[in-house]
């Protein structure tokens, strides 16, 4: 294969990357740019939609796109249940301390990873892909599924976008951002609003997470490289930020993709990590992000 097929193979490697990095990233950001908390299970969650994405699949019999479509809805849900639990259990006790909650947090990686494990296995176990249509490009075929992924994870990002900019929950959730104390003084629930945006959060992970494990597998330990991304990515394109999450992670995603096939795996994520360091040291706030009064 010549260099210009051979790039073309790799953007699109990339593109996919992307496209499940950025709704990953876009939960994390979305919690810290409204709770201010870290989340620091966020990747978790994401393993738990790929978990239970297997289990429901498996469980439903019939055509392989009959169970995807159910763990399509079903696991998000599921999951956003979990971080609801949490936050009221967990997170809403401690007052939402920036320090304490990153404590708090770590503590729900490790149990949630263990009762993964415990109860899932250690095995990393495939999904089926809902179809398996190939689109012949005149190079090379390509999987029309990764394609699919791309679509929806754009159609998932401007149906957020829509909501944050153009809906009365968007503007709720912007103005207990701005200033949570003047919010619940207008009579705004902020709890309830801390609440439904970590639930969101983790269900935007889940659903990151059922589109990817059909090309790849559900494994307990699979949120460790998707909760690091996402922290580069939002670093990078600014906490809170919507169109800088998405750069960002478009940015991260294809030079993940292409140094990856033509260099080495190694080499993007030092590149990445070098990244992070140099908008940490000449802009902390991020590309899109507003710097602090």
């Amino acid at each position: 294969m010549h260099f210009g097929p051979h790039l073309l193979l790799a953007a699109l490697e990339g593109l996919v990357t992307s496209a499940v990095l950025a709704l990953t990233a876009l939960g994390l950001s979305l919690v810290f740019g409204v709770m201010r908390v870290v989340n620091v299970a966020h990747g978790e969650f994401f393993m738990l939609g790929a978990v239970l994405a297997w289990a429901i699949s498996t469980a439903i019999p019939g055509h392989p796109t009959v169970g995807f479509l159910a763990a399509l809805v079903l696991a998000p849900l599921i999951v956003g249940a979990i971080a609801l639990l949490a936050e009221r259990l967990v997170l809403r006790r401690l007052n939402y301390n920036p320090e304490a909650t990153i404590v708090a947090t770590i503590g729900m990686l490790y149990i949630i990873q263990q009762l993964a494990l415990s109860f899932y296995g250690p095995e990393a176990r495939p999904v089926e892909p809902p179809f398996s249509y190939r689109i012949l490009l005149p190079w090379f075929g390509y999987s029309g599924y990764k394609l699919s992924i791309i679509a929806a994870s754009a159609l998932l990002l401007v149906a957020t976008w829509l909501v944050l900019t153009r809906t009365k929950i968007g503007l709720i959730m912007r103005a207990t951002q701005y200033d949570s104390e003047t919010a619940q003084a207008f009579g705004i629930p902020v709890d309830r609003v801390y609440a439904g945006v970590f639930a969101l959060g983790a269900m935007l992970a889940a659903i990151a997470a059922v589109l990817i494990v059909p090309i790849s597998q559900a494994h307990y330990l699979m949120g460790q490289d998707p909760l690091l991304l996402s922290f580069i990515v939002v670093i990078i394109g600014g906490l809170g930020s919507l169109r800088g999450t998405v750069v960002a992670a478009v940015l991260i995603g294809l030079s993940d993709g292409i140094i990856s096939v033509f260099f080495s795996p190694t080499l993007a994520k030092i590149i990445a990590t070098l990244l992070v360091a140099m908008v940490l040291v000449f802009r902390p706030q991020g590309l899109f992000g507003t710097a602090s009064r």
